[in-house]
């Protein structure tokens, strides 16, 4: 095989070694699949400034979020099942992003547990869950006493995303799997064949939920799935920790802008007072930097981690991890960046601020 020289080249070999019905539900978007391909697409249209008289020779990709120390500003976002790709899963991929020194998300529809995740060695993670608080309180409680150090309330999903090529696969989760962290909650099983029990959910309202959550947990809670202003002022006044900008990975709502798109309103909305970060589409360093540029703290990636761990299990989803860790540090030298904190707008010119482009004297 050839050497993999972007995290691109993972998807070609997952969609070989994946079972249709798998691979469809990782890669597939809802409906005509526009922001599932404009996610990707919309980064193209943000062009670089780069300053060149700069010495780069030290440069330092080192953040904090949330008041963690981390190795680079790239994040591994929640994504569902994840044996399905690789039989190690979600060990694979706590090991990988403990070895990269950053964070793990862990899905609550994971097919490992909050413990079993856990138990595969020390690690920053974070656990993601939908609103429902039948289920909710229980999970929170496991987390917090796995060691799990935020919570990611995912709002965008009161119903789910209409996902054709799981209608048509009839998909369901392989006989072999469970959805661990539900185990013992009598939603263990998922036998449906209408994507998941996932669209059985029914979310209150998002100002209850975060309020009743505070009082059952001291874990900050970041609010994925946020892409207007209003929702993101809405996040702040419910006391959000932070807010990950996410269209669901294109598979709930069609024709949404793409995230990077939509990044830049919801920066402003915030005011500084809490960290945005962007789900969605990141593929290259260059993309990490473009994002960063527009006022995110920090990015999550999900398709790239599945189809790595498909493809090589933990070591692909450490190779995409460096990789992006690579490009990124190349683009900050070439851009004359030595720390997160240099990376400024004006490193960047989008379709919609052509104009700008004359210098500030």
């Amino acid at each position: 095989m050839d050497e993999i020289t972007n995290v691109s080249e993972y998807e070609k070999i997952a969609k070989e070694k994946l079972p249709k019905m798998v691979y469809d539900y990782y890669a597939s978007g809802a409906e005509d699949q526009w922001t599932l391909k404009e996610n990707e697409r919309a980064f193209s249209r943000i062009l670089f400034r780069p300053r060149i008289l700069i010495d780069v020779s030290k440069i330092d990709l080192r953040t904090t979020v949330l008041g963690f120390n981390i190795s680079m500003p790239i994040m591994i976002a929640p994504t569902a099942m994840q044996k399905m790709a690789h039989p190690e899963g979600e060990f694979a991929t706590a090991r990988a992003a403990s070895a990269a020194d950053t964070i793990m998300t862990l899905s609550s529809w994971a097919t490992s547990s909050v413990e079993e995740v856990a138990s595969t060695g020390p690690g920053i993670r974070f656990f993601q869950l939908y609103v429902n608080r039948n289920v909710v309180a229980q999970l929170v409680k496991r987390a917090e006493k796995a060691g799990f150090k935020a919570i990611a309330l995912t709002v965008d999903t009161p119903r789910l995303g209409r996902r054709e090529a799981d209608i048509k696969n009839r998909f369901t989760l392989p006989p072999n799997l469970t959805l661990k962290n539900f185990e013992n909650i009598d939603l263990g099983k998922m036998d449906k064949t209408n994507d998941s029990g996932l669209a059985s959910y029914v979310a209150g309202q998002i100002d209850r939920t975060l309020n009743w959550l505070r009082t059952i947990t001291r874990l900050p809670i970041l609010v994925k799935g946020v892409i207007t202003a209003e929702d993101a002022q809405l996040a702040v006044q419910y006391g959000a920790a932070g807010i990950i900008v996410s269209n669901h990975g294109a598979r709930q709502l069609d024709y949404v802008p793409a995230t990077i798109m939509a990044l830049e309103e919801v920066v402003k909305a915030t005011r500084g007072i809490i960290p945005v970060f962007l789900d969605g589409g990141v593929r290259r360093g260059t993309d990490v930097f473009k994002a960063l540029a527009l006022g995110a703290s920090g990015v999550f990636i999900g398709r790239p981690v599945l189809f790595s761990l498909a493809a090589a299990g933990e070591t692909g989803v450490r190779k995409v991890l460096q990789m992006l860790r690579d490009e990124f540090e190349l683009t900050m030298a070439l851009c004359g960046c030595r720390s997160l904190k240099e990376i400024r707008r004006d490193h960047i010119v989008t379709e919609w601020d052509r104009p700008r482009i004359a210098p500030r004297l």
